[in-house]
């Protein structure tokens, strides 16, 4: 699904409807990490953005919608840098201690944006939450499908069925490091939980 089947434009171009859209989502992001969402305007937005309301207008139809886009926007850029660091050179145990080790360090990359990200989701309507929470649930399969690979190859004592839940294990701890940063940066370093949470992970399956 594509995003801008949920958002209306004037703008019949899909590159340009999409271009403009990127654009206008990474102007946003940075004005609602700062301001937050409710406090920005979207005269803001498209002062920011190199635009006229009128142009913004064209692209979007409510500020919901740039939320949206913006949202959309985090999840494509983690699922990007995620996808990129798996190889077919390698064992698949091996890739999933890397992609373990890409996704924390995305999160504390983008901490400031997956706080936004799981502050805001609520202000979106009940379609654009359901899209959201399937690109989600696309992140969990990169690592639902990793460890049942590495159940083919026999690397760990996991069943297919529980596949899913450990990915959801690793997701929430790698999350946990920008929602709990408060209190985990003051302890550890990157490098140390990314090593501590991939060794309780592996501990509990192999």
């Amino acid at each position: 699904m594509e995003n801008q089947l949920l958002i209306k434009s004037k703008i019949k171009d899909k590159t340009l409807i999409n271009q403009k859209r990127e654009h206008i989502a990474g102007k946003s992001v940075e004005l609602f990490v700062k301001k937050g969402y409710h406090q920005t305007t979207v005269r803001e937005i498209a002062k920011a953005s190199g635009m006229s309301m009128g142009a913004l207008y064209d692209y979007i139809s409510t500020k919901e919608d740039i939320l949206f886009l913006v949202c959309d926007h985090i999840h494509t850029a983690v699922s990007t840098k995620l996808t990129a660091s798996i190889t077919s050179d390698q064992d698949s145990l091996q890739n999933l201690k890397d992609a373990i080790c890409e996704y924390y360090t995305i999160i504390d990359e983008l901490q400031n944006y997956m706080l936004l990200l799981y502050q805001e989701t609520k202000s979106l309507n009940i379609n654009s939450r359901k899209y959201i929470y399937s690109a989600e649930l696309e992140l969990t399969n990169i690592f639902a499908d990793i460890l049942k690979k590495c159940i083919e190859e026999k690397s760990i004592n996991l069943k297919n069925s529980e596949a899913m839940l450990v990915a959801h294990n690793i997701m929430v701890a790698g999350q946990m490091w920008a929602f709990r940063r408060w209190a985990l940066s003051s302890d550890l370093k990157l490098k140390t939980y990314i090593k501590r949470q991939t060794d309780i992970i592996l501990n509990g399956i192999i």
